[in-house]
Formats: structure tokens, C-alpha cells, sequence
């Protein structure tokens, strides 16, 4: 039946087709009104036209110079309307070059003729279906200043279009700079600014905003820029500020409060700057409450959530703005996945820094409910969101304690993160693990029986730094002050080798976490020994990779640090005593530049030599022979090292017969 349809599609229109090859100019002109007037309202015929293979022919009459005008314009926007068809009918011309073809058109058609119009609305159809050509608007100054000069001086059609078309081009720091070096700021201006006392209408305004949008995105240079750019005696942001107010559009506001959220965020508006503290934030602020438009709380939370997220004053003062937390409870609620990402986003941003607005969001009413249900949401989004918003949530030591335990938060994160997610919620989840299991958390027994510890190995082997330090980090915090049984657990499952590995990470922060868990792990004087009795050789061999290699002064502390918790063993503190390469680094160490490296070789020192345990007078004097002793005697006469001579004369103290 379908077949029989197209049949007769192609039947009926066969003549008119035929005529677009004709040799006389009426025939064509009038074969094209006939094709035209055919494929309009209809996309059942714009898909036969197409796989009847006129397109080609199409291009040809409207880019070649010498067919009549009319002739030129009529293709045009032929191709515009079959451009307004399904995402097959716009792929289809895409792929026969009409994009392309559109572009060359416009480089060289009179800004102000019908013919340019038509080609900006075929384009900015094209450009509307998504993923748009964007590969055929080259960033080439010519071409991109022509645009932005239609966007200053075009008809209303074309201004709508060409700006419209290049905020969905501006995708990144090319094209940002390539449009701000063209004028784009300039002609934004001009579209945003009111003619005498009469507001600048919307269908000009809101492509504007997409745009200064797009392009002062997380952009320095383009948002300085923006900042200075006048349309009479006002600036961008001035112009913008007269659009957050009440009496304007929903989506104007929005648009907006959007940009100069962008601008602040780019660096260019400081947070106590007015623009921002008395426009964009109370804007948000208000677009989220419940008499607004589900569409515009969503955007609205989401902006918010990023205007606020870096900043503790303007996390305080959102707060505090037009009963938002009730808002964004209530936005929890909303059945749009765009709603409760926005929702969950702009709390964890609110709680980030600040402990008694994290206990006004915990409190808010069944919030942890909607959090734990977020985690199971189908969306992904959503998903992450959720996560987001309990990273945030977990900072505050109360809340592990008590509300988390409550929800056991745990368990859907931990179903989560077992479940193979993309990278951004694996590292934002295993962040939020690392505060989960803090010795404090009553968490961390029933994460152990979910496999925590293994889940966590296998993050130190990612190939992204970001889950590597999280895996490790998180390690560290189960290592600390935790029973005898978890720490070889933690030391079976991540191996020795591994280990090595990650003290050869090319991020210092891994190595540094990596040297923490050693620490944790080497602590308490049974668990010392015991750990000490089965893995000697390498945790020796570890800290002497660290002290001869070429780390920062910090890493090296910890393995110094390694070092003196070896030395509060009962059995450990031969094995350091028996190494006389390590010795001798002690006295090095002890002369050391670094105050903090003179600190850690000290509590190693005070560790070995502490008088009334088994061997102490031993030790004692292979450490004087070693020059411990008077590396110690000239650090206490050292004016550089004042602050240590208490813990010095502490050491020196030990030595009974050699002071």
C-alpha cells in the first residue's frame, strides 16, 4: 500500500518534475511554483520529491548566476520547505551538499534581496534538526562578519535566522572567538537594545540571548568583551539587567539571567558585582517558584545551580532568595527529568561550602526520600544529579552520622556504581564514597559486605586520574583506624604491585593518597607488626622509592611519616634498623632545608630511639654511630628550626649515655 502511494505521488507530479529540466525559463519558474506548492504541509511529498532525485537539480538553479531570479528564489525556497521535513528529509539534503551550497550562496547574494532571506530561513532549518552541519558555516572572518552585519541591518526574517543559525554553530572556543573578532558582540547589542521606550520584541530578543549565550559559555576573553560592548550609553550586562525584570517575557528573563550567569562565571562580572547579586540571582530565584511554567523552573534551578556553584556569598544569598528551598522541593516533585535534574543540581550547589544550609536542605521536607529515588530514576540524568546532589550533602560530618544512616544512601549508591555507569557518575559516586566511609560513618561495615573494597581496587587501574585518586582516596579513608582483618583485606585486594604503580602515578595527588593509605594502614602497633611481618619488603621498598626518587618535598614526607609509624612497631623497627641506607637518609633528612621534612625525620628519629623499650640502647648507639645523634644536636642549635627544638630535646632526651 505504502508503494502504491509514492507510485501515484510520483505519477502525478511526473510532469512538472520533468519540466524543471526544461530549456525555457517560465517552464521551469512554473514547474517549481507547481513543486513548491506540492511539497508544503507535506512530508509524505517532500520525501518523494527527494528520492526522486530533484535535489541536485534544485541546487543547481538556485546557486547558478544566470537563471532568472525568480527561477533562483523559487528553488530556494523549495529547498527551505523540504528542509522543514522529517530528520531523514533534512539528513537526505545534508548529504547532497545543501547546506554547503546555501552557505557559497550566501557569500555572495545582496544582503538585502529576497534571496538571501530565503536562504537564511532554508539554513536555519537545516541547522534546527539536529546534529546540525555545522562543518558548513567554515569560521572564516569574511563570511562570519557578512552574518553578523545581517544580524545588525538584515529584515526582521533574516536578523532572526542568521542569529538563530549562529548560536547553534557557536559550540566552542573556536567559534566563540571567531564570531567575537567578526562583531557578534555588537550585533547582539543592537538586537537586545529597545528602540526609544518600546522593549525590543521577542522573536528578535531570544535568539540574541541564545547566542551571547553560546558564546560567552566558560570564555574569558569573548565575556570581557561582552562586558564592554555599548549600544548607546549602555553595556551588555546593563541591557541584560533591563531584561530580568518582572514585566518582561518568562523566556526573556530567563535568557537573560542565563547570560549574565555565563558572563559572572567566565570571570568578567564579579560575584558581589549588583548585575549579579540584584539581576540574575533574584531572577532565578523567582523563576523557580511554584507559579512558573515547569520548562522555566527546570532551566531556572539548572542556572542557578551554576551561577551558585563556585561561590560561598552567592550560595548564602540564594538561599536566603524567595523561599527557594521550598521551590526547589517542590521542583523535586515535577514529573520532567529536566526538573529534578535541575532541582537536585542547584542543592548540591547550595550545600557545597556551607554546613548549616546543607542541615536547611537536609531538612527540607522528604528531600533524602526524593535523593535516594532520584538514584533509581530510569534517567540517566537525573541519575547523576542525584548523585551530585548527595556528594554535596556528604560533606557534612552530622548528616553521615545520622540522616545518611537513616536512608542507608549507600545502598542505591553503591547498586549505582556496581552497575558499570559512565565516567562523570563513577567519579562523582566514588567521590561520594570517600565521605561515606570516613571512620565515622556508620556505612562503611555494610559497604565492606557490598564489595566496597573491591569495587575500589579496580578504580585505581582506570585509566582517568580523576577515579584513580577517588579509588585510592577512598581506600585511605577505610584504612583509617579500621580493624586489623579490613586492612588486609584492603592489602590482598589491591596488591603490591599495584600499589607501585600507583606511587608511580603521573598525578601527585595519587601518590600522595597512595602514601596515606600506607600510613593508615601501618598504624596501631599490633596491626604494624602484624602487616609489617607479611609485606616488609615492599613497604620498605616503597618508602625508599619515594626518598631517593625526585618527588615534591610533600610526598616525600609521607613516606617519612610511613617511616616513623614502621618505627612504633614492637618488631617493625628492626626492619628499619637493619636498612643502613635508610638510616643514613634519616641524618639526611634531619639537615634537611625543608622544615618539614626536618619534622617528619624527627618523629622517625624520636620513634627509634624511645627509651624502655626492648633493644633501646642498641639502637641508640648504631644510631649515634651513625650521626643521628649529632644531626639531632645540630638541628637543636639551628635558629631556622626553633619551632622543632621542644620535639628536638624531646629525642635527644631518649639518649641516655650519649647526651
Amino acid at each position: 500500500m505504502q508503494h502504491f502511494t509514492i507510485f501515484m505521488d510520483i505519477e502525478s507530479s511526473r510532469s512538472y518534475i520533468d519540466e524543471l529540466y526544461s530549456i525555457e525559463d517560465m517552464k521551469i519558474l512554473d514547474a517549481l511554483i507547481a513543486l513548491k506548492n506540492s511539497v508544503i504541509g507535506s512530508n509524505r511529498q517532500k520525501s518523494s520529491v527527494i528520492q526522486q532525485g530533484i535535489v541536485p537539480r534544485l541546487l543547481q538553479l538556485m546557486s547558478e548566476n544566470h537563471w532568472d531570479p525568480n527561477i533562483r528564489l523559487e528553488a530556494t525556497i523549495t529547498v527551505g520547505s523540504l528542509a522543514k521535513g522529517t530528520p531523514e528529509n533534512v539528513t537526505a539534503l545534508v548529504e547532497q551538499g545543501a547546506a554547503v551550497t546555501i552557505v557559497d550562496l550566501l557569500r555572495e547574494v545582496p544582503i538585502g534581496t529576497k534571496l538571501a532571506e530565503a536562504c537564511l530561513c532554508a539554513l536555519r532549518s537545516i541547522f534546527l534538526n539536529p546534529p546540525a552541519p555545522i562543518s558548513s558555516v567554515p569560521a572564516e572572518m569574511i563570511l562570519l562578519t557578512r552574518f553578523t552585519q545581517i544580524a545588525k541591518e538584515g529584515s526582521p526574517t533574516s536578523r532572526a535566522c542568521v542569529v538563530r543559525i549562529l548560536s547553534i554553530w557557536c559550540g566552542g572556543p573556536i567559534e566563540q572567538e571567531a564570531l567575537c573578532a567578526a562583531g557578534a558582540c555588537s550585533a547582539v547589542a543592537t538586537l537586545l537594545a529597545p528602540k526609544g521606550v518600546t522593549a525590543p520584541p521577542i522573536a528578535r530578543v531570544l535568539p540574541a540571548l541564545d547566542l551571547l549565550a553560546a558564546m560567552c559559555f566558560e570564555n574569558a576573553n569573548v565575556s570581557q568583551v561582552a562586558l564592554n560592548t555599548r549600544y548607546g550609553d549602555k553595556t551588555i550586562p546593563e541591557l541584560l539587567t533591563l531584561l530580568v525584570s518582572r514585566d518582561k517575557p518568562l523566556p526573556v528573563a530567563m535568557g537573560a539571567a542565563r547570560c549574565l550567569t555565563f558572563i559572572h562565571r567566565a570571570g568578567a562580572l564579579t560575584a558581589d558585582d549588583n548585575r549579579v547579586v540584584f539581576g540574575a540571582l533574584p531572577c532565578l530565584a523567582r523563576l523557580c517558584t511554584k507559579d512558573m511554567p515547569e520548562d522555566i523552573r527546570a532551566t531556572a534551578a539548572e542556572t542557578l545551580a551554576y551561577l551558585a556553584e563556585v561561590d560561598t556569598s552567592l550560595q548564602r544569598l540564594a538561599a536566603i532568595s524567595n523561599h527557594l528551598m521550598s521551590s526547589l522541593a517542590d521542583i523535586v516533585t515535577c514529573p520532567s527529568a529536566a526538573a529534578k535534574q535541575g532541582a537536585f543540581k542547584c542543592f548540591a550547589s547550595l550545600g557545597a561550602n556551607d554546613e548549616d544550609i546543607r542541615k536547611r536542605i537536609i531538612e527540607t521536607h522528604g528531600l533524602m526520600v526524593h535523593v535516594v529515588n532520584g538514584m533509581n530514576n530510569p534517567e540517566p540524568s537525573v541519575r547523576l544529579a542525584a548523585v551530585r546532589c548527595l556528594h554535596s550533602l556528604s560533606r557534612s560530618v552530622q548528616q553521615l552520622r545520622t540522616t545518611f544512616q537513616d536512608h542507608a544512601v549507600w545502598r542505591p549508591l553503591m547498586q549505582l556504581l556496581n552497575d558499570a555507569p559512565g565516567t562523570e557518575l563513577l567519579t562523582v559516586g566514588s567521590s561520594t564514597l570517600c565521605n561515606l566511609l570516613l571512620e565515622f560513618s556508620p556505612a562503611k561495615e555494610p559497604m565492606l559486605d557490598q564489595g566496597a573494597v573491591e569495587m575500589l581496587c579496580s578504580l585505581t587501574k582506570r585509566p582517568e586520574a580523576a577515579l584513580r585518586l577517588n579509588g585510592i582516596w577512598a581506600l585511605m579513608n577505610m584504612a583509617f583506624q579500621a580493624e586489623q582483618k579490613v586492612k588486609q583485606r584492603i592489602l590482598c585486594c589491591l596488591g603490591t604491585e599495584q600499589m607501585f604503580r600507583l606511587l608511580g602515578d603521573g598525578d601527585t595527588r595519587v601518590i600522595m593518597k597512595t602514601l596515606g593509605l600506607l600510613r593508615n594502614l601501618l598504624s596501631t602497633r599490633q596491626h604494624i607488626d602484624a602487616i609489617m611481618g607479611e609485606y616488609s619488603s615492599q613497604v620498605m621498598q616503597a618508602v625508599i622509592v619515594v626518598l631517593e626518587g625526585s618527588y615534591p618535598a610533600e610526598v616525600k614526607e609521607q613516606a617519612l611519616c610511613i617511616l616513623g609509624n614502621i618505627g612504633d612497631g614492637e618488631k617493625a623497627k628492626d626492619l628499619i634498623m637493619a636498612n643502613e641506607d635508610v638510616l643514613r637518609k634519616l641524618v639526611d633528612y634531619l639537615a634537611h632545608p625543608e622544615s618539614k621534612l626536618q619534622e617528619a625525620a624527627l618523629f622517625v628519629a624520636g620513634n627509634l630511639v624511645w627509651r624502655g623499650e626492648a633493644g633501646c640502647a642498641a639502637r641508640q648507639a648504631r644510631l649515634a654511630d651513625l650521626g643521628v645523634l649529632r644531626a639531632l644536636k645540630l638541628l637543636r642549635q639551628r635558629q631556622d628550626a626553633a619551632h622543632l627544638h621542644d620535639k628536638v630535646k624531646t629525642a635527644l632526651a631518649q639518649f641516655n649515655e650519649f647526651t
